[in-house]
């Protein structure tokens, strides 16, 4: 999702619209050396947190695929992009037309040829619930003609993890994370989220919005936990998708706790990142080990003998994090399991009306604080940790209560009240007293 419009970030941090900027003007700044760390901090700031009133939704809805009568049978890449046909994205056939869907949403595929569709930024739910249904629908019809349906969890619950797409890219990400474990191949090539796309907001509600987002990720990620069993064993998990996220590599996957700042704290960030790649014209993707952007910019140990990092080095780099809310010029918001394809709204909608006003982020952050940094809990044990679901009942509480102003049915708004009520109940959920 682009928050308010497409715009690009010059170097000195000066934003434009793309419209107002040719081709060769952005190919010009992706090209250019980035000379120092603080001209590389300056860039990501500007490039991933763009202010202005928090108004436009979007969704990127993850699934595994299945043969319909034998859901653990492997997936054959080839019977998949006969499925998708000309909506097959070049990732697994190179040559495909990579058609957008019917709604406008784009179709990409995950290392273990996992869908995902991603709308583009919509102006209020009921908009973002018809263009994300018309393709999630088109894309299951698609399917079904070839014998193939989608998952209904945030983990494949019958197949090991296997990559299935042959990019550099994902080959080198796998040898990287080999060493560190399974949670990274797991993390790669079975699991699928349910991501959130939500405006930063004006300079004076970042802040707060940034914190929000993430203080509210223990609780949302255990009240619509559902992927406890993976490869054919219950992993006695709550969250096993958000488990391998954690278990795949520190540096690019912990959250970031509140700051002043955070678009300040987040180049910081980045720079002190390893590399998780380096692409190249001929050869393995594989980057030095240890590698930050910041030693690449000033040229220490292996990167000595590199070529110089541009804005576009700078820009893929970007893309390497996993953090439960990545900041892209919005906030994409990471840590929800995978919904059934009927329920899929539900979380979203009451993520988007826990931060639709300044007063209701506010009463999130006080609720949530306590728990804000209970992520492993929350994989582990979802709601029948205590702490968590008392704060759960307090903010379905308040997320249904705002609901009611939301621009949905009145059927659509009950279903999700309820659905969110019998999480609570059948998950152990505890009501403070």
């Amino acid at each position: 999702m682009t928050a308010v419009r497409d715009r690009l970030s010059y170097p000195d941090g000066a934003a434009v619209d793309r419209a107002a900027v040719t081709e060769e003007d952005a190919e010009n700044v992706a090209a250019r050396v980035v000379s120092s760390r603080a001209e590389g901090e300056a860039y990501v700031a500007s490039v991933c947190f763009k202010h202005g009133p928090p108004r436009l939704l979007g969704v990127e809805i993850e699934y595994t695929v299945h043969d319909a009568h034998d859901p653990a049978q492997p997936l054959r890449p080839d019977r998949l992009a006969d499925a998708l046909g000309s909506h097959t994205p070049r990732t697994l056939r190179p040559g495909s037309e990579a058609a957008p869907l019917p709604g406008g949403s784009t179709l990409t595929l995950e290392p273990g040829c996992q869908v995902e569709i991603s709308t583009a930024p919509q102006e209020s739910l009921r908009a973002l619930a018809t263009v994300a249904s018309t393709d999630l629908c088109y894309v299951t019809d698609l399917l079904a003609l070839s014998g193939l349906r989608l998952g209904t969890q945030g983990i494949d619950p019958v197949r090991g993890p296997k990559r299935l797409l042959p990019t550099e890219r994902y080959a080198a990400m796998e040898r990287r994370f080999a060493p560190m474990g399974p949670g990274g191949l797991t993390m790669m090539c079975s699991t699928a989220a349910l991501q959130v796309c939500v405006d930063i907001g004006e300079r004076s509600q970042a802040a707060a919005r940034w914190a929000a987002a993430h203080a509210l990720g223990p609780v949302l990620l255990s009240l619509f936990a559902n992927s406890r069993r993976h490869a054919g064993r219950d992993t006695g998990m709550a969250s096993a998708r958000w488990q391998a996220v954690m278990d795949t590599e520190n540096a690019r996957t912990y959250a970031q706790g509140p700051v002043a700042d955070p678009a300040q704290a987040w180049a910081r960030r980045v720079l002190d990142t390893p590399l998780m790649v380096l692409p190249r014209k001929d050869g393995p993707w594989d980057a030095p080990a240890g590698l930050t952007f910041a030693d690449w910019i000033e040229s220490r140990g292996p990167a000595a003998v590199l070529a110089p990092p541009t804005f576009a080095d700078l820009d893929y780099h970007l893309t390497t994090l996993f953090t439960p809310v990545r900041p892209h010029g919005y906030l994409e918001i990471r840590y929800l399991d995978a919904q059934p394809p009927g329920t899929w709204l539900h979380p979203v909608a009451l993520l988007s009306a826990l931060l639709e006003n300044d007063s209701t982020v506010d009463k999130v952050l006080e609720i949530c604080e306590p728990v804000a940094d209970k992520w492993s809990d929350a994989a582990r044990h979802g709601l029948a940790d205590r702490a968590i679901s008392t704060a759960a009942f307090a903010v379905a509480d308040i997320g249904c209560s705002a609901l009611s102003t939301a621009d949905l049915p009145a059927d659509t708004i009950a279903a999700i009240a309820n659905d969110v009520a019998r999480r609570l109940r059948r998950r152990g959920g505890n009501r403070p007293t």
